[in-house]
């Protein structure tokens, strides 16, 4: 089992690291969507092969994760209203439409940051170690 443990772990981290590359290029919905996906997959394998990981090792990946999400989140939350808003047929002159997109844009360069930071400080890497991959 702890062999299998991970190699399932390693397979979702590549995918992270896939992802973060993806959204730090690109910062698509798409992307965005996606990067929150792997990041909550890697988390519940964290969370419930526990057991087979260094001795607390998870909990500080699992924390980075949950930081790194709430960063998504903010910028997903702005795609799904700007696109709520496009099928309501709002003008896109609409002050709130602008709006929207101002703070999409900031939170974009927010996660765009904090993305090219996780990319230095070669977080895939690091994390390998850590959970003894």
């Amino acid at each position: 089992m702890r062999e299998f443990v991970r190699l399932q772990t390693g397979v979702l981290l590549r995918g992270l690291a896939s992802q973060v590359n993806r959204a730090s290029r690109t910062g698509d919905p798409d992307a965005i969507h996606d990067l929150r996906v792997a990041i909550r997959r890697l988390s519940r394998c964290l969370r419930l092969f526990a057991r087979f990981y260094p001795a607390h090792s998870w909990k500080k990946v699992r924390r980075r994760l949950a930081s790194l999400m709430d960063v998504c989140g903010t910028v997903r939350d702005r795609d799904i209203a700007i696109e709520l808003l496009r099928k309501a047929r709002v003008p896109p002159v609409s002050p709130l439409l602008r709006q929207l997109y101002q703070e999409r844009l900031a939170a974009r360069l927010e996660l765009r940051r904090q993305l090219l930071r996780w990319k230095q400080r070669a977080f895939s890497r690091r994390w390998r170690l850590r959970l003894g991959l």
